[in-house]
């Protein structure tokens, strides 16, 4: 009989940022009415699935969107340092496209391939890699969700589908609130999946990365 495993990587939801700043790690970003709608719509696409244990980022809206499921399965969420959003040299900042034409800017962009603006793809790989290897292990047999950030998240999915890091942030398929997950059958990755349980709750443009 197969054995199956699943890492489901959970986005956290909408946050209340009406500045439209670049958050990024900053601390007291917390879901908006929308967010928390949007973490029981996570919580409720888990009923009846077999979750055996909890991962999140330290970060406050990843805290907050685990919380409806940490409740409902009764695990308490494992705080992990390494699904904290990836750095980025413009946190804090309203990043207009305007900025673009600023030349004090420019050395900021020299290597998208990197990124040379904050950390690097391979590095975010690294850490995502880790503790979706730990995941898998706690919850050998049943399934696992970690709560991270959209770069982080969609980074970890293309190192699983073995493509290259580096890509267009515009067309990354990871909204708020949505799940990947990565099934693993007799311990080797059988396929990637891509759900968004809280698609309805979507009402506009999200600041990509965020």
């Amino acid at each position: 009989m197969t054995e199956t495993t699943i890492v489901h990587l959970l986005r956290h939801g909408e946050v209340h940022n009406p500045r439209g700043v670049l958050y990024g790690r900053l601390p007291d970003f917390h879901l908006s009415e929308d967010g928390h709608l949007m973490a029981k719509a996570a919580a409720g696409w888990f009923r009846g699935r077999d979750v055996l244990a909890l991962y999140t980022s330290p970060l406050e809206r990843a805290q907050e969107t685990v919380a409806p499921l940490a409740e409902a399965t009764g695990i308490k969420p494992v705080v992990d340092e390494r699904l904290i959003e990836a750095a980025n040299v413009f946190e804090g900042e309203v990043f207009k496209m305007s900025r673009l034409v600023d030349p004090r800017v420019w050395p900021r962009f020299r290597n998208p391939f990197s990124p040379s603006w904050g950390e690097p793809f391979e590095v975010v790989a690294r850490r995502m890699d880790a503790v979706t290897a730990e995941a898998r292990t706690a919850a050998r047999g049943g399934e696992a969700v970690l709560v991270s950030h959209q770069l982080p998240i969609y980074t970890a999915r293309r190192r699983a589908e073995g493509v290259r890091l580096w890509h267009d942030p515009r067309r990354r398929e990871c909204g708020l609130a949505s799940v990947t997950s990565l099934v693993y059958e007799d311990g080797e990755l059988a396929r990637v999946e891509y759900h968004e349980p809280a698609a309805h709750l979507i009402k506009g443009p999200t600041i990509p990365g965020a």
